[in-house]
């Protein structure tokens, strides 16, 4: 690719400071407190499409934020990648433990990222991601060396379940049709090991309230007569697991795709040191379903974890009360095979079960998705993977995601086209978390290495 290092270090500044200003805003699709931040960011990515060299973007409507499109055609014939993102984030919440506000980033080194990383919320998880296209296709156009066709999807509900997208893309088909679906919301095993994401598991999310007396009592007064909804709600929750942290929903494992000895080996291959990963965490050990390695329970096999729970006074000091309600929010990591509607209702069905006399139980479907696994023997995958070498000296290893993307099986039942995941982040990035950061180097290396995928991709469809 014809001067893309020198691209970069003449508009390397430039690069940084858009993606801090894009970074500023609180596009929170979660709180609607945030719902004009969202509307802002959808109108900032339009805007910078169109600066990059997209001949038309637009701000599509849905029921909910609406959706960026833009797109580059410059000649029908020639293969059309559609790249998808999300412009919205996660809450910052909890505040506190964050080193400094989320929407003012700054810059820092860190041990991996001795270059500095942007500490902000969304600078990985998808801000910083997405942009890298945005900066990949100015840098193709602006050198006139943009090879094929591109489009841009990106949407303003990924982090609250992408309830519009379905709907959006099941219309748009003709809009939307492409040869392959480009995604960076992913990561790679370490900035001196690139791998390319090839599995994702499915969600399914649910709240749970269980509910006792009509009103809080009083502690003393009614305490061992009364079902104690907080005291019913822990041990419900502590019976989905067994003793070897096996998930009890009975039906669950059913579907489970068993991974061949063969393809354990492979991913165990993937460097790994368990003492760093307990040091980064700063855990003394690690935990989860017996016969498994950590790697192995975090990305081939289901997880069910409690994501909140809540109920009666959490104030200053005390107040003796048996809570009227206690509540949870719980979610179930799926493997490939495992739908997420069936297994919701394995879980309304089990969690009901549990309940002792005295409470009732109601189960709140949120939202979910299918996992999915991409060829690795398809031009697309030989293209990234050519990429990769291309920028970084290395073949990058395929690595199954613990992460969930459920969008992705939905453009593949909608639009016929697989996705490739080319993700830049760090495990150690902090998505989801306070002092979320995404390093300098790894925002750059994309975007050298995105136009690079785009070449030989369209050299491997002639």
């Amino acid at each position: 690719m014809h001067d893309i290092s020198e691209y970069l270090a003449k508009n390397k500044e430039r690069f940084i400071n858009e993606l801090i200003q894009l970074l500023k805003i609180p596009s929170v699709s979660a709180d609607p407190a945030y719902s004009q931040d969202v509307i802002n960011a959808s109108e900032a990515v339009k805007a910078s499409l169109l600066e990059a060299g997209c001949d038309t973007a637009e701000i599509c409507e849905t029921n909910g934020y609406p959706i960026v499109y833009g797109e580059k055609i410059i000649n029908p014939e020639l293969p059309t990648i559609l790249v998808y993102g999300h412009y919205d984030v996660q809450p910052a919440d909890p505040i506190d433990l964050w080193n400094s506000p989320p929407f003012e980033p700054v810059i820092k080194p860190t041990a991996l990222h001795p270059e500095g990383a942007i500490f902000a919320r969304g600078a990985c998880d998808d801000k910083g991601q997405m942009y890298m296209h945005v900066k990949a296709l100015e840098f193709m156009v602006k050198t006139n060396q943009l090879p094929c066709n591109v489009k841009f999807m990106i949407e303003g509900e990924e982090e609250v379940g992408s309830e519009n997208l379905g709907t959006f893309v099941a219309e748009n088909k003709e809009k939307l049709a492409n040869d392959i679906i480009l995604i960076s919301d992913t990561g790679m095993i370490a900035n001196n090991v690139p791998s390319i994401t090839t599995g994702l598991r499915g969600l399914s999310y649910v709240e749970v309230e269980v509910t006792g007396p009509n009103r809080d009592l009083h502690s003393g007064l009614y305490g061992g007569a009364v079902a104690n909804p907080i005291n019913v709600l822990t041990k419900m929750i502590a019976a989905l697991h067994n003793e070897n942290n096996h998930i009890t929903i009975p039906g669950f494992y059913d579907k489970v795709e068993d991974i061949s000895k063969e393809e354990r080996a492979e991913m165990a291959k993937a460097p790994f040191s368990l003492e760093n990963y307990k040091k980064a965490l700063d855990i003394n050990a690690v935990y989860g379903e017996k016969g498994y390695t950590t790697n192995e329970r975090n990305s081939i096999r289901p997880t069910l974890d409690v994501n909140g729970i809540w109920g009666g006074y959490t104030g200053a000091g005390a107040k003796t009360v048996i809570a009227s309600k206690a509540f949870a929010k719980i979610s179930m990591r799926l493997v490939p095979h495992q739908d997420w509607k069936e297994i919701t209702e394995l879980f309304k069905t089990h969690f009901e079960s549990l309940a002792t006399d005295g409470v009732t139980v109601k189960v709140t479907p949120h939202h979910g998705g299918q996992g999915y696994v991409t060829p690795i023997d398809n031009n697309a995958y030989k293209a990234a993977s050519k990429a990769y070498e291309t920028t970084f000296g290395k073949t990058p290893i395929p690595q199954r995601s613990g992460g969930s993307i459920p969008i992705v099986s939905l453009f593949e039942k909608e639009l016929k086209s697989k996705t490739i995941l080319m993700g830049f982040g760090l495990d150690s990035d902090a998505i989801h978390s306070p002092n979320e950061h995404f390093g300098v180097w790894n925002y750059l290396k994309g975007i050298e290495t995105i136009p690079y995928f785009y070449q030989y991709f369209t050299k491997l469809s002639e």
